[in-house]
C-alpha cells in the first residue's frame, strides 16, 4: 500500500511540474501574441523585436525543460500502466 501511495504522489508531482512548464510557455507565448497584435506598442517600442526576442527566448528555455523533463521521465507512465495493470 505504502508503494502505490508514493507511486500516486510521484504521479501528481511530474504531473505537476509539466503542468508549471506548460503553463510557463503559454504565458509567454500570450506575451508574445500581446506584443505582436498591439499595433500601438509597436510604434511607441522602438526595441520591440528585442522585447520579442528575450520572450522567444525565456519560452524556448521552458520548452527544453519540458522535452529534457519527458525524455528524463516518461518512463514513469509506463511503470504505472505495469503496475496498475
Amino acid at each position: 500500500m505504502a508503494i502505490r501511495s508514493n507511486v500516486n504522489k510521484r504521479d501528481k508531482l511530474i504531473e505537476s511540474i509539466r503542468s508549471y512548464l506548460q503553463g510557463n510557455i503559454d504565458k509567454h507565448k500570450a506575451n508574445i501574441d500581446n506584443l505582436l497584435d498591439n499595433h500601438i506598442a509597436l510604434a511607441e517600442h522602438p526595441d520591440i523585436i528585442e522585447t520579442i526576442e528575450k520572450e522567444l527566448g525565456i519560452l524556448a528555455g521552458y520548452e527544453d525543460k519540458t522535452n529534457a523533463f519527458d525524455k528524463y521521465f516518461s518512463e514513469v507512465f509506463g511503470d504505472k500502466e505495469l503496475l496498475n495493470g
